[in-house]
Parts: C-alpha cells; sequence; structure tokens
C-alpha cells in the first residue's frame, strides 16, 4: 500500500503532522523496513552526553522522547491488531504526558532503546506483511476517532519520523 492510497477521513486531522513528514509514493512495507534499519543507526548516533539532554525546561530528555516512540509504536500496533481482525469495539486513547515520566527512560541506555525498538518494529513488520490489500481501508475507532488500518501503519512511519526530525533539530542540532 502507497502512502497516496489513503482517501480523505481515513485518519484524524490531528495524525496528518506524521503523514505529512513521508513521500507520497512510500510503500508501507518497504517504509517499515527501511525505518528498522536506519532508526537504530539514528539512536546509535546519539552522543552519550545527550542522551538525558532536554533543549528546554518542562521539555522531554532525548531518553524520553525516544521512549514516547516506541509506546506509541506498541499502541498503534496493539490498534493495528484490533483492526485487522476486524474488532468493532472503540479504543481507548492513551495520555503521553503520564506514560513519558512512567517509562523510566532514564534507566535506558542506547543498547536497550534500540533492542526494544527493533524486537516492536520487527513485530509491527510481521504484523502487517499478513493483511490483505482490502484490509487496509477497514476502519475502527481509536481516541473517539475513526481510523483506517492503513493509515494506522502510516502514522507509525510518520511519528517515528516526526520526533526524529525534533530529536535533530532541537536537540542534537542537525538538520
Amino acid at each position: 500500500m502507497n502512502l497516496s492510497h489513503l482517501r480523505q477521513g481515513d485518519c484524524p486531522p490531528y495524525y496528518q503532522t506524521y503523514l505529512d513528514t513521508l513521500e507520497a509514493d512510500t510503500d508501507l512495507l518497504q517504509l517499515l523496513e527501511s525505518q528498522l534499519e536506519n532508526f537504530p543507526q539514528f539512536i546509535a548516533s546519539i552522543p552519550p552526553d545527550k542522551w538525558h539532554y532536554r533543549y528546554e525546561e518542562g521539555k522531554w530528555s532525548v531518553a524520553e522522547a525516544l521512549m514516547h516512540v516506541l509506546d506509541t509504536e506498541r499502541v498503534f500496533q496493539y490498534r493495528a491488531l484490533r483492526f485487522g481482525r476486524k474488532d468493532p469495539t472503540p479504543l481507548p486513547g492513551f495520555d503521553q504526558d503520564t506514560w513519558v515520566p512512567n517509562s523510566r527512560a532514564g534507566l535506558h541506555n542506547p543498547t536497550d532503546v534500540i533492542e526494544e525498538y527493533r524486537a516492536i518494529r520487527s513485530a509491527t513488520l510481521l504484523l502487517y506483511r499478513f493483511f490483505e490489500k482490502e484490509d487496509f481501508s477497514w476502519k475502527g475507532t481509536a481516541s473517539g476517532s475513526p481510523v483506517s488500518l492503513g493509515a494506522l501503519g502510516f502514522m507509525i512511519c510518520g511519528h517515528q519520523k516526526h520526533h526524529r526530525n525534533i530529536l535533530r533539530e532541537r536537540y542534537l542540532g542537525r538538520s
């Protein structure tokens, strides 16, 4: 499935920011695979002295932002599992501002985060590999809004890229 195949209403407007980080002709499975390779490289490139850095008072540390990316992929992956199984039960949202301080990000080192990321993303990739083309348009409800199975996959990728861009620009001074 390509990002360009998503239709109006496939995802809540809030998540469009994440989708906008992706190329329109992006293939979902290829993107999931390429991020599985390049995101660990990005994490490994973060200097140790930046791991607990916050660019501003009250902002997440680099480690907290990375744990947020992992937690969010887990949530979106669970939603994809439910929607892929055609479960119509509405799913609740989650409060990132409660989750982040409770993620114990300060106890994680880059090696731990890379290992955990690879496990999560591998599971996401395996889940999406076995969906049929027609499954991608099936919609469920999450956080009070309809979202398609296909949009969830791209939201996973776009959310990661969004936070990677923020980490590069605001935390690491890279473009």
